[in-house]
């Protein structure tokens, strides 16, 4: 029998062991979702503080429940583990580990290399490998392929690969990753069969594409419309603060035309691995083949500019009240970088707290999922949010919208709120909305 067919009856039956490699927002729901279905899995991280939690069933992802975890471990279905050893025992590895940029916005595929290498020092015939790590068009047949083919084995006959771009949206309860379609794209026909056949397992539709490099780009195309319309009615906003108009209610009465029209919403940046850093990915690598991706570059900007532009608003509303921007207070409300998701990726709020440590006498924020910030140059320890408090600031800025504050108690006690997500729906005397 073809390693092909030994392969695929082990996944038909449930019996192909799975190796999940990063067990982040990406590669821990997956490896519920596979344990649930009663496959075994391994969950292979080198952060050996995340195996430590995840024996203890400590929660450090919103949307996987401690008791999930601790009653997989308990019926041997999940195994957290830091050993390399297992990547030759399973019959499936999945990769998932960050696809970070560097400072001078280029890819660093740095992770994805070195899991890759990591496979393939422990890659056994028969193993279907599968990337799911965002990257630029050609990374998985021409970084991860030619790593995998020096273990002297051969793609379709030995091993199969392909890429399946991670749709995860951390925190959305109407779109957990099961229900979210999935796309995959195989080396080779046999290899896009397997992927289909073991996704199909857990996901509610699968859609197979030609090649890895139409899936690669999908994933591309899904965060740069993202970015790019974001950063439109960010523009939009700043457009409308000029002529004096509410973006928001220019945006309830666009909603109302029922077909081409799709609502976004302005704020203080964009933030996350996908929006801000996805689409850099593909103009990096169009840059590589001598085309310049001027729509997603000038999208980029705009928003990397909302930050300042918050800032700038909010000295020119406390110049307008006699304040010294100087010498003012200011306190940043919510530092991650989406509603009540414990991520600080890419966050706008730590642009906004960087740059206002420079232009203002004190900046503290207040965020109820994290207590201190060590990142990125700012070492700030939260505080509390109590009537007596609020009084030293000139300025509250809200900058995330966390479901558990009690925004009424925050107006009433807030001598100024600047609001960049339209928490209040209107402008009050002491509050102003971006």
């Amino acid at each position: 029998m073809s390693r092909y067919k030994i392969l695929k009856e082990k996944i038909d039956s449930k019996k192909a062991k799975i190796c999940i490699i990063g067990l982040g927002y990406v590669g821990l729901p997956l490896a519920v979702a596979f344990g649930e279905k009663g496959y075994f899995v391994y969950g292979f991280d080198t952060n050996l503080s995340r195996i430590n939690k995840l024996k203890k069933g400590d929660k450090y992802i919103v949307d996987i429940e401690s008791r999930k975890i601790l009653e997989l471990i308990k019926n041997d279905k999940f195994l957290p583990t830091a050993d390399k050893k297992v990547l030759g025992d399973c019959d499936v590895a999945i990769i998932c580990v960050p696809t970070p940029l560097r400072k001078v916005k280029i890819p660093d595929i740095s992770y994805v290399v070195k899991a890759s290498k990591m496979i393939q020092k422990y890659l056994e015939n028969g193993q279907l490998i599968v990337l799911e790590s965002t990257s630029f068009p050609t990374t998985t047949r021409e970084v991860v392929l030619p790593i995998l083919k020096k273990s002297g084995l051969r793609e379709e006959e030995d091993f199969f690969l392909c890429f399946s771009p991670e749709r995860v949206n951390p925190g959305d309860k109407n779109y957990p990753p099961t229900k979210i379609p999935k796309v995959v794209g195989g080396l080779s026909e046999k290899s896009a069969q397997l992927a289909e056949s073991l996704y199909s397992t857990i996901m509610e539709k699968v859609f197979m594409v030609s090649t890895p490099e139409v899936a690669e780009t999908s994933k591309l195309l899904e965060n740069t419309f993202r970015l790019v319309n974001i950063a439109l009615v960010n523009e939009f906003a700043i457009v409308c603060n000029k002529l004096g108009i509410s973006i928001w209610e220019v945006i309830e009465a666009a909603k109302t035309k029922p077909f081409g029209f799709m609502p976004f919403y302005p704020g203080p940046g964009s933030g996350g691995h996908c929006i801000p850093c996805d689409p850099l990915y593909l103009s990096w690598k169009a840059k590589k083949l001598g085309f310049k991706t001027k729509m997603i570059d000038l999208a980029s900007y705009i928003n990397h500019f909302m930050p300042k532009y918050v800032i700038d608003r909010v000295e020119e509303l406390l110049t307008k009240q006699g304040k010294s921007f100087k010498e003012a207070n200011v306190l940043v409300l919510g530092v991650t970088y989406k509603k009540d998701v414990k991520d600080l990726r890419e966050s706008p709020a730590l642009d906004i707290i960087e740059k206002l440590q420079k232009k203002t006498k004190k900046v503290d924020f207040y965020d109820p999922l994290i207590p201190y910030l060590e990142i990125a140059g700012i070492h700030l320890k939260g505080v509390p949010l109590f009537r007596e408090s609020l009084e030293i600031y000139d300025c509250i800025i809200i900058t995330t919208d966390h479901s558990n504050i009690d925004y009424d108690f925050l107006r009433k006690n807030a001598k100024f709120v600047f609001d960049t997500r339209n928490v209040y729906k209107q402008d009050f005397d002491n509050v102003k909305r971006i």
